[in-house]
């Protein structure tokens, strides 16, 4: 049975660079692994031609062979040989390290994976809506790992020094067989760091490390709204083995504010206004953020009715303008009437039943639609 071109085993044209040959074979190789479909003779097969046919073409003196004279090439007799591999050479001999870290997590090849950055932190501040509108500065006290000042970061006790780890021989990497290939991993004895700790520091107990708190302080720029975060680079959690440190993400949380809502850059208020100025009109002040500011009423108002003050609101932090004020007027109920209050309200109420129509528009048109809806 004839075997099928390597080329098209991988999907690739016959031009195709040596970056494009890996690439191919790194995506069938994560696709028909073994290790990713046990109990799968067909995956297995699909991975083991694709294998054979990067081994082949990766290799320049076979890949101008096959070119030349395709599979007889590597028969008994022909011109490489009877293996793929070159006279002597075995699967086991080729390095896929680099092409099976994704699968198998393997580190950096030739170098310890233990040295590591930082975790990164999180830090929510509640600020209030003034705070935001025009920036402030706080300090914040947070939780952290820092340096072993007893140890000075070994994990060795004082006066004792830390020993090479015997399994890695301080690279904090082994190299194990998996089958027809090896993979490197972390070391399982010393975690990756390559030294194993006798006499443990007692006032971190080996880590290195101990947990403290700081206090550091953070500039809130004008304009900031809930959920943006400050970076605050390198006051994250500590690095292991020399890695760097984190950053420090503060996140804005804004206050309940006791008159306004904010809305983007647009804030709203609710206003309550008397019956009187409602009917006949008037001025009334309202609070912004920059002190009091006056609007007029005008005759006949109606609850709900918004009146809107241009560039009252907040400039937000990526804005070049100020948002707009938006006042929600509400018509008040009067409580705790007088006698005289009463009878002064009957009185109008009698007067305005005359002309209900005319005084009470909006009555009159929702009950012709009363009356439509029960009509139908």
């Amino acid at each position: 049975m004839s075997k099928k071109d390597y080329y098209e085993t991988l999907g690739v044209n016959r031009d195709a660079s040596d970056d494009d040959l890996k690439k191919a074979y790194r995506k069938m190789a994560m696709k028909y692994h073994p290790d990713r479909n046990p109990d799968n003779p067909k995956a297995e097969a699909h991975f083991k031609e694709a294998k054979e046919a990067y081994e082949t073409l990766s290799d320049g003196q076979k890949r101008a062979a096959y070119d030349q004279h395709g599979h007889a090439a590597f028969e008994a007799g022909g011109m490489g040989g009877g293996s793929p591999f070159g006279a002597g050479a075995s699967a086991q001999g080729f390095d896929f390290s680099d092409i099976f870290g994704d699968i198998f997590g393997g580190g950096q090849r030739g170098g310890r994976s233990s040295v590591q950055r930082g975790s990164d932190l999180r830090y929510n501040l509640e600020i209030t809506l003034e705070q935001a509108a025009r920036g402030t500065e706080t300090q914040i006290r947070i939780p952290t790992q820092a340096e072993c000042e007893t140890c000075s970061g070994s994990g060795a006790k004082p006066g004792t020094t830390a020993s090479t780890c015997t399994t890695c021989s301080g690279h904090g990497q082994v190299r194990v067989q998996q089958g027809f290939f090896s993979v490197q991993q972390t070391c399982p004895r010393c975690h990756g760091t390559g030294k194993m700790i006798a006499s443990p520091c007692k006032s971190c107990n080996g880590q290195g490390r101990i947990k403290k708190h700081k206090t550091l302080s953070v500039k809130i720029p004008a304009g900031v709204d809930t959920d943006d975060r400050i970076r605050l680079s390198g006051e994250g959690e500590l690095g292991v083995n020399g890695g760097p440190p984190g950053d420090l993400y503060v996140v804005v949380q804004l206050k309940s504010h006791a008159v306004f809502q904010r809305d983007h850059n647009d804030l709203h208020c609710e206003m309550p206004i008397s019956f009187s100025i409602a009917a006949l009109g008037g001025e009334i002040e309202i609070p912004t953020l920059d002190g009091v500011a006056t609007i007029k009423i005008p005759a006949e108002t109606q609850s709900g009715k918004i009146f809107r003050l241009r560039g009252k609101g907040i400039k937000g932090i990526r804005s070049a303008t100020h948002g707009d004020l938006h006042c929600h007027v509400i018509v008040e109920t009067p409580v705790n009437l007088t006698d005289k209050q009463k009878e002064l309200l009957r009185e109008f109420e009698a007067i305005n039943d005359k002309d209900n129509e005319r005084h009470n528009p909006r009555a009159k048109s929702w009950m012709n639609k009363v009356k439509d809806f029960f009509a139908e």
